[in-house]
Formats: C-alpha cells, sequence, structure tokens
C-alpha cells in the first residue's frame, strides 16, 4: 500500500463569526440539512450530501480555541467544493440571485471525478464555495 485508503470527504469545519447569518446561507440557500447541534460546545453539524459541514461560532467552547476570526486578513482556507447533479448553470444561477448571492462564471474545471462545469461563490462570511457538476457536462 502507497498510501491510506481514503474514501473521500467526511467532513470539513468553518469558524464563524454570525451562527444565524450562515445557517441560513448553507441551509436556506444551498439546502444543506442540520444533522445535529451541540449548543454546549458550539458546534453545528450540517448534511451535505454524504458529507457533514461543520459551524463552529468562534466565540463558544471549540471556536475560542482557533484563535482570531476569520476576516479580511486570513482566511480558515481557499475554498471547498460541493458537488452538484444535475448541474443546470442557468437554474442554480436564478436560485443564487434569488437569494442575493452573486457567483463567478461557469467555467470547465478538473475535480475528484474529472473534468466539469463549475461555480465560485461566496459565503456570507467570505468562504468561497465551489459547486461543481458531473464529469463531461458542458459548462
Amino acid at each position: 500500500m502507497t498510501g491510506l485508503p481514503l474514501l473521500g470527504l467526511d467532513h470539513l469545519v468553518l469558524r464563524v463569526v454570525n451562527l444565524d447569518r450562515m445557517l441560513a446561507f448553507y441551509v436556506g440557500v444551498l439546502g444543506c440539512s442540520i444533522e445535529r447541534r451541540q449548543d454546549e460546545i458550539g458546534l453545528v453539524q450540517l448534511r451535505a450530501g454524504l458529507s457533514l459541514i461543520d459551524l463552529v461560532p468562534v466565540d463558544g467552547k471549540l471556536g475560542r480555541q482557533g484563535g482570531a476570526a476569520p476576516g479580511a486578513e486570513g482566511r480558515n482556507m481557499d475554498h471547498f467544493c460541493l458537488r452538484v447533479e444535475p448541474f443546470d448553470a442557468a437554474t442554480i444561477r436564478a436560485h443564487l440571485a434569488a437569494h442575493g448571492v452573486d457567483a463567478g462564471p461557469t467555467e470547465s474545471r478538473y475535480g475528484a471525478e474529472g473534468e466539469g462545469p463549475s461555480v465560485y461563490l461566496s459565503d456570507p462570511e467570505g468562504n468561497v464555495v465551489e459547486l461543481k457538476g458531473p464529469p463531461g457536462a458542458v459548462a
């Protein structure tokens, strides 16, 4: 074996300043569901297909362990990608626009399954989210 038998992304953790605003975006706009809350430690876990997105308020027990909040001087990460199928760029753009979310151009980009269409947008706290369609689909 040359490495570990990795299956895919299990979860990612975003440290957040405004939990309500982030929940409105990830649940109300992108369609995640709340899987579990542990308010006593400051953790909300959202279901995104087979993966989880954990939101950790920076002023909570877990969040305080991470130092300064993400902001103009630095971010938690460059971006993360959510796989979308079916990927209909016009429908996705209309949905995002209806929620006041601006998206970049739809372009063909390489991802875990190969080359396919994707679009970048930002959540309310500036984290970059890529929405990616299936390989071989037209951008």
